[in-house]
């Protein structure tokens, strides 16, 4: 009996750290979660060792809850590493987080949370793929969120170019990179076995291409041309609003009306897949913050009801979410729209805090598959940031470095 037992826990624990882990999203009382290092709008974290990271969210209720963080190491495939808690962090996790305040003159009652990390009683030590995890006082998991430290040890090189395939050369853009390494600091030892690759379109970790292995090796240099495996659907620029003050229009508000709280009604959008491209900044899909006339926006903004609109015959075996950073492009049952025959329009209502909001339509279909550019459409001129994470794990080592980071727009495409 002791042996079926310890081949159950044996066989439970390997699956367990051969898989992907995933990303919990929050009830809908959880609100607001912006997560950053080094910007001021809420975006996937990539930071270096040394700096700062930020974690900071909403409960929607008055009963100033307790919370509980828990930090834990992955691979570069999110698969759990092989790494002891006290070989990637110095000091604790699984603390309460204690700075926290609650809302002030607002109609929606909520309490404000806040971590950063380091702290005094948690250092990363470790670059790498790590899941921060919060947990309430009863133990359950509320949600988790991904980010990545890295170490400069490698310079990465970015050019964006157009598909190489003719058929999409007006609605991919491709991806070219190379990776440089000082010898005297890092030298890759059989680099197509020991480095992993990351690229990362908007910070998005939904459609990030990973996998790709060095097609040519010169010298200490990794070139990475791919004709079809580092290309990336263009999309559209995102839409927008801005309703730091509730009470009257902003960008992108048609009206407000006020009932238990402030109502925003945006104006009507509509299908952009066959118009024209027309370039229009936005901030890449994040989104931020602020409210007007107000010292504290993290206690003193106040929620509204976001009505969104779209104007759109009605797709059958597709759903159409609205989806951005705000909700860490998820695709669930609470950013599902619902089409309303009367007004010929797909509809739905979000619960946000005042800001400054990047999002776009998106339609997932029968085989639960994203399809981006059913509604915004796909266009190469789109002004998109990339990103290339690059890995490494030496022969023996036991867990993956991320030894550099690339940073380039679509802004200077070329062919």
């Amino acid at each position: 009996m002791y042996k079926y037992f310890f081949l159950i826990f044996f066989l439970s624990g390997l699956f367990s750290g051969t898989c992907q882990v995933q990303e919990l999203d929050p009830m809908e009382e959880i609100k607001s979660i912006t997560f950053k290092s080094n910007s001021n709008q809420s975006e996937l974290p990539i930071l270096s060792l040394n700096e700062r990271l930020y974690l900071e969210f909403d409960a929607l209720n008055s009963n100033e809850d307790d919370f509980y963080y828990v930090i834990e190491h992955y691979n570069f495939d999110w698969t759990k590493s092989n790494l002891m808690k006290s070989e990637y962090l110095q000091g604790l996790d699984n603390l309460r987080i204690i700075n926290y305040e609650n809302s002030f003159n607002t109609y929606q009652i909520y309490s404000n949370y806040k971590l950063q990390i380091p702290n005094k009683q948690t250092r990363l030590i470790v670059s790498g793929n790590y899941l921060i995890k919060i947990f309430d006082e009863d133990d359950e998991l509320v949600f988790s969120r991904k980010f990545m430290v890295y170490e400069n040890l490698a310079n990465v090189g970015i050019q964006i170019k157009r598909s190489r395939e003719v058929s999409f050369i007006s609605a991919k853009q491709s991806v070219d990179f190379v990776i440089k390494t000082d010898p005297s600091s890092l030298r890759f030892n059989n680099p197509k076995q020991t480095v992993n690759t990351v690229i990362l379109q908007n910070n998005n970790l939904k459609t990030a291409i990973s996998g790709l292995k060095p097609q040519y090796i010169l010298g200490n240099e990794l070139i990475y041309r791919y004709k079809n495996d580092a290309t990336f659907w263009g999309g559209n620029e995102y839409l927008y609003f801005e309703n730091k003050d509730v009470r009257g229009t902003n960008l992108g508000v048609q009206f407000t009306d006020l009932e238990e709280v402030y109502h925003s009604y945006l104006y009507l959008d509509i299908d952009r897949s066959n118009s024209r491209y027309t370039y229009n900044p936005d901030i890449n899909g994040n989104f931020q913050i602020t409210v007007l006339d107000r010292e504290n926006p993290s206690i003193e903004a106040d929620y509204t009801v976001v009505h969104f609109s779209l104007r759109k015959p009605e797709l059958f075996n597709k759903y159409v979410h609205v989806y951005g950073s705000y909700n860490n492009y998820a695709l669930n049952q609470l950013n599902q729209m619902t089409y309303n025959p009367e007004s010929g329009a797909y509809e739905i209502a979000i619960k946000l805090k005042q800001g400054f909001y990047n999002y776009k339509y998106v339609t997932v279909n029968d085989k639960n598959e994203l399809e981006e550019g059913t509604i915004s459409g796909n266009f190469y001129e789109t002004e998109n940031n990339f990103k290339v994470i690059v890995y490494y794990r030496d022969l023996g080592a036991r867990y993956d470095r991320i030894v550099g980071l690339g940073e380039g727009t679509s802004t200077q495409i070329s062919n």
